[in-house]
Formats: structure tokens, sequence, C-alpha cells
């Protein structure tokens, strides 16, 4: 009877011991999560990987007392990098086939690494660059992100004090937006050192413009580089002037800066010990700087446009300065990062990602060779552990020949006829479902998000209306001097609703008077324009080097009533009914707010 009394007793001790190791490793012992992912920062960017022109003490120290990962690849653009980032899976799986016009959105059914962690009971915040889609249900709030500030577009047109947006609502920052995205992510950090949480800050630079606080920038302005990039092939490439590369050394400097700041903040928060950082960057450089010798620079499928740092940072748990050598992906990156964290949930779709854990952990690991995929634009290119076979099936000995100069395919016979059939496999397998016309819509009223911004780079312009830049992520439409042209989305009301529709706009003064028309299906509104605003564009004092993309203007708001819409598909149409002088309106972005 004791011993059955004794037995129970200690049933009872087990259950509870086990219950409340549960719950205790639901609330404190994950560990916190912050992932930094910076924009057109090459390999070579980094003083840890021997730039000898700047100096990145804060990252530098980071690796020395965490985990590098030497040979880590991600796609050679923005969007598809991110995609994978986020899904555990090759992009071309998740719907992203480009980097605007809506092709960067990831599909719906796809889960992402927010929505895993939530789950588990983490709080998540992204704050920076999304680039993966606008409207709900493609905005970050939609897909697992509680809190979200920064922009959704691709590269933006100004760098200090610029409009962004909070939660969809539109806001203005304060300072230069690196500066002002750490201070987000800093408060988050103090609001939330008591449970677990999950950082996403996609820094956006040192993608262009090239713009940088005094202090930064004065370090390298009369500075001569000793470490020059590769020329380029392009007559007056401006990513290849002379200041260019200063400027991009100086804004790293600067993510450098803020990664101290959140580094510092950990310490205080005394969390340093429970939260794991991840840094990396989207894809290669943004120009003709020095990347370790290797060929290609963003936008290509060659070792110097996918090849990116990769930093795991877990102070006291994982082997500090330990560095890596076996190649590995941005796929990987959720698999490995739920495997640290203990979350032992499958995701809803099967990852194409593994997890590094015993990368990581383990001396002498066997690991299996494996192929890693660079697609972008009808080039592909695959990678093994030693060998590169690049999109034109050219075979290249990666240890021997980073710069991809001699072409051994006729003596690496095997090698290069088994690296062709895995590139003829994954084409038939993987690639084949990739979609290059977007037959989605942009979804207005969708019931997880308010507001529905419907931006001028989203749109046609048909007619003599043109955008203010062939790049459309920041630009406006202008040139409206017909009063037949039109500016068109293929939209989809995704539920029954009415809608105050504002218009952001500028114009002349002689346009007072004219008139437009929102409409869609058998639903219209119209205004008369009774304010005008005709400020310059700006943008240009700030650059450090010449620009690609638009500059931006200083647009107001056209508050042009309430609008009904039903649900379903149609044609948003943005039209002129009156014209006063020689223009109507330069449009920026329609914002459609549920009531």
């Amino acid at each position: 009877m004791l011993q059955i009394k004794y037995f129970i007793r200690l049933l009872i001790v087990v259950f509870v011991s086990l219950f409340l190791s549960c719950k205790l490793n639901k609330t404190n012992t994950y560990p916190n999560i912050i992932v930094i992912l910076t924009d057109d920062q090459g390999w070579g960017d980094l003083s840890i990987n021997g730039n000898k022109d700047i100096n990145t003490p804060n990252i530098d120290q980071m690796t020395l007392n965490g985990v590098r990962f030497d040979r880590f690849f991600v796609s050679p653009v923005c969007s598809p990098t991110r995609a994978e980032i986020l899904t555990g899976r090759h992009h071309v799986r998740t719907g992203v086939y480009d980097v605007s016009l809506g092709g960067e959105r990831i599909n719906i059914n796809e889960e992402t690494i927010a929505d895993v962690f939530k789950a588990s009971g983490y709080k998540t915040a992204a704050y920076g660059k999304w680039h993966n889609g606008m409207q709900a249900p493609y905005h970050p709030n939609t897909r697992g992100f509680e809190d979200f500030y920064g922009f959704c577009s691709g590269h933006w047109g100004n760098y200090f004090n610029p409009v962004l947006e909070k939660n969809g609502e539109l806001v203005k920052g304060k300072g230069f937006i690196i500066d002002d995205l750490t201070n987000h992510g800093i408060e988050f950090m103090k609001r939330n050192k008591d449970n677990p949480f999950f950082l996403y800050l996609p820094f956006n630079t040192p993608h262009s413009p090239m713009q940088v606080p005094d202090e930064f920038w004065n370090k390298f302005k009369d500075k001569e580089l000793t470490q020059k990039g590769t020329v380029s092939k392009i007559p007056n490439d401006i990513s290849s002037g002379i200041n260019h590369p200063k400027a991009a050394l100086a804004m790293c400097e600067n993510v450098d800066w803020n990664v101290g700041r959140i580094l510092e903040t950990l310490e205080l928060l005394k969390i340093d010990k429970k939260t794991i950082i991840v840094y990396l960057s989207d894809n290669g450089p943004n120009g003709h700087r020095w990347n370790g010798g290797m060929k290609g620079i963003k936008g290509s499928t060659d070792e110097g446009g996918v090849r990116s740092p990769m930093i795991i940072n877990w102070k006291s748990i994982i082997p500090a300065g330990k560095v890596v050598n076996k190649i590995a992906a941005a796929i990987d990156l959720l698999p490995t990062l739920k495997d640290l964290a203990g979350i032992e949930t499958q995701p809803k779709n099967k990852l194409d990602g593994l997890s590094l854990k015993k990368l990581i952990f383990e001396k002498n690991n066997r690991w299996e060779d494996r192929y890693i995929y660079n697609y972008w634009r009808g080039r592909l290119s695959i990678r093994s552990q030693d060998f590169r076979l690049d999109t034109k099936n050219n075979l290249y000995d990666m240890n021997k020949d980073p710069k991809q100069l001699k072409d051994i395919s006729s003596k690496k016979i095997e090698v290069f006829e088994k690296m062709k059939m895995a590139k003829t496999k994954w084409e038939n397998e993987v690639l084949i479902n990739l979609k290059t016309k977007d037959n989605r819509a942009f979804i207005i009223g969708h019931p997880e998000l308010k507001n529905t911004q419907i931006p001028a780079r989203d749109a046609k312009a048909n007619g003599l209306i043109k955008r203010s830049n062939y790049y459309p992520n920041c630009s406006y439409m202008t040139n409206w001097v017909n009063i037949e042209d039109t500016i068109t989305w293929d939209a989809e009301v995704a539920e029954d609703g009415e809608f105050e529709v504002v218009v952001y706009y500028t114009c002349s003064k002689d346009a007072l008077g004219s008139e437009i028309e929102l409409s869609l299906s058998d639903s219209q509104i119209s205004s008369s324009i009774t304010k005008y605003h005709d400020p310059d564009e700006f943008g240009k004092e700030n650059d450090r080097s010449p620009r690609i993309e638009s500059y931006v203007k200083d647009f107001i708001p056209l508050n042009m009533g309430v609008i009904s819409l039903k649900k379903g598909k149609g044609t948003l149409i943005l039209r002129g009914l009156k014209k006063k002088g020689k223009e109507l309106i330069d449009f920026r972005l329609l914002m459609l707010k549920r009531i």
C-alpha cells in the first residue's frame, strides 16, 4: 500500500513538474529572436571579411562571439530573398517572380516565420523594408507580424524624415531611417523583455539612393579607397562612380553603429544571453566595389551576386568564433531558428531549407553535400560545396577559381554531368510552376486591415500619363494632360463595405476647379480640386551619388468622400471629369479606409 501511495505521489510530482516545465517553456525559456537583414550589402562590405576600407566593430564582435557561415547564399535581388527567409522555401514556389507591380507578393497559402513563432507565444514585429506585398492579406500585419513600421514597397525615395506607415496608417519618420527603425526595435525589445519575441529588422541600406548622415559620410568623402571592385561593363554606370562605393561603405558603418545599439540594449535589459541574433544581407553589392574578387554583383546569379554574410550569435550558448564553410542558404533560416528555439510544431508547407543546428554545435559533423539554386529572370546557377555551374552551364572550381575565370566542364565531366542533370531536374520540378504574369488582383477592404493602400507603383498608366521614373517603387504618375487618359488597377473587393476615399496628389494653381472620379464596377465617387499644392521634387540635396530611382514630392490628401463597394473583381479607374489648365494632378497614392 505504501509503495502504491509513494508511486501515486511520484506521478503527481512528475506531472506537476512537467506541467510547470511546459508552461515555463512557453513563457520564459524560449529564446528571443532578432533577424537583421541589410539591403544590397555585399559579402565584402564588412571588416571581418577582409575589407580594409571599412570599420564594422560591432558586427565583427558579434561574429567573434558567434558562428559565421562563410559560404551562405541568397537570391540575386530583394523580394525573392525575403520570401525565402520568411517561408523557408524557394521563392519560385511562393509566388514571388518580380520586385514590383504585384510580382513581389508571397502567396497567401504560405506560412511565414512570424506565423510559426507567433503560434508558439512569441510577440512579433517587423520594422523596415517589407517588399513582399502592400495590401492585406499580403501586408506584414496579416503575415504574422503584430506590429509593423516602415514601408511595404521596394526602394524608397528619401531616407531623412520620410513618409512611412505604422500598421497601415501613414506617419512621418523621425531622422535618418535606419536610426529610426532601430529606435522602434529597441522600444519593442523594452516592451517585451519579459516575453519571448521575434523581431525582424529589414534595414533598407546600403540600397540607393545613396544617403547617409554627415557623421558617417565625412569619414569617406575625401578618402582614397585602397580596395577596388570589378570594372563595370556598362558605360556611365553610376554604381561605379567615385562616390557610390564610398557612400555604400558609409551606410554600412551606420548599420554597424545601429547594430551596436541593439547589442547594448540587450545587455542593459539583461536578455543578451537568451537572445539569438542573425545578421545577413539580401543579395550581393549594388555596385562594383570590393567583394573578395568574386564575379558578379546584385542581380547576377554568379558567386558575387548571391553570396551573403551570415552570422548567428547566441551568447554563452553557441560556439564563439566558429566559422562554418559548409554551404547554406536563405531557405535554411526558418528551420534553423525553429530548431534552435525548440519549437516542435511543423510548418504547413514542406520546407526546402535544412536546419543548420548540427553545423553550429557539432565539431566533426558529417554533412551530406547538397545543391543550392540561385534563380532570377531566366538565369539559373547552382552551387555544390566545391563547384558552381553557371547559367551558361560553365563549371568552375570555387575553391581554386572564385573569380570564375576558367571553365573546367571538359575536365570534370562527371561533376559537370551530375550538376547539369540536377539543374534540369530543378527546372522541371520547381521552376515549371513559376508564373511570370500575375493574375492576382490588388485586394481592397480585407477584413484584417482597416486601410488599403493603392499606390501609383502598382497602377497602369493609360494614354500620355507616365511614371516619374522607370523604377516603379517610389514613383508617382505625372503628365496627365489629356482628360481621356486614366490610371487603372486590377482590383478585387474582399467583402462588401463602405470606404472613405483619400487621394494623395499635387497640382499647379491653374488646375483648380478640375474634377476627378474614382470608379469600380457600378460604384463611383467624384471630387473637385479646390486646393493647389505644387512643391518641387526633393532628395537630390541628400544624395552622395547620382540615383536611379525617382525623386519624391510632398503630396497632400484630397478626401473624396465615401464610396460603397461590393465584393468581387473589377477594374479600379481614376479618371478626370473636368480639366482646368494644362494638366490634372500628379498622383502618388490612393487610400481606402473602411468605415
